[in-house]
């Protein structure tokens, strides 16, 4: 395997993981980088490249089925699901113009925190084409696929954090994998980016749980891979 790469977003850019070798003593190469075309150049020679944040956007106001999926699955931790808005609300100035927007063509509005990281949003949009090998993941729910039986505390606490890091025994060793975690991410980033590697490795074995389906904006597929 060429290697599996992970994807978190981070205060002005994304934590990006490339696992090469063979579970679960992978070797571990982490990095910080500033821009979606960044992150492809990267891992351009990977096998699968797991992103956490929406890679395809609706063309109008109906909602990405596999947002639905994904939250109907998290159940109690569904509020770590945003439905992804359509482009034009992402352009909007202001939160509160993409709110009137988003109401306009969705019938909802848009929260703060989805607002917030919409310049992470536009620039994975940004990147036309989209790699082959860049699929959408969910951490959240890669970990509950590594422990199913866990009841994941936020990952915010101490607790939630070592549930996480247990979860991903199962996938890398965490003794190498946390060694020498890049300057720019917290923990829960790049914890969040390990998991997205177990989602997109998955992928690239044709293992995964696909979520959603429809074509989106730019004839992207609307899905997310677990």
């Amino acid at each position: 395997m060429s290697g599996i790469a992970g994807v978190d977003g981070v205060p002005g850019g994304w934590v990006t993981v490339v696992l090469r070798g063979r579970a679960p003593r992978w070797t571990v190469r982490w990095a910080v980088v500033a821009s979606a075309a960044e992150v492809v150049e990267l891992t351009a020679g990977c096998t699968a490249v797991g992103v956490d944040i929406p890679l395809a956007l609706p063309v109008d106001g109906t909602p990405r089925a596999c947002d639905a999926l994904c939250a109907a699955r998290l159940g109690r931790a569904r509020s770590s699901v945003f439905p992804a808005p359509p482009r034009e609300v992402l352009l909007e100035p202001t939160h509160e113009a993409a709110v009137r927007r988003a109401r306009e063509l969705t019938g909802r509005g848009i929260s703060i925190q989805t607002y917030n990281i919409r310049r992470q949003i536009l620039s994975w949009d940004a990147v036309h084409p989209l790699p082959d090998n860049v699929i959408e993941v969910h951490p959240e729910l890669a970990v509950r696929g590594l422990a199913p039986g866990t009841e994941f505390a936020s990952k915010k606490t101490a607790r939630g954090a070592g549930q996480r890091i247990a979860a991903l025994t199962h996938w890398v060793d965490p003794a190498r994998a946390l060694a020498d975690l890049p300057e720019g991410a917290r923990l829960d980033d790049c914890l969040d980016a390990l998991a997205a590697t177990w989602s997109a490795a998955r992928w690239a074995a044709g293992r995964a749980d696909v979520l959603g389906g429809e074509t989106g904006a730019r004839g992207r597929v609307m899905r997310v891979a677990v």
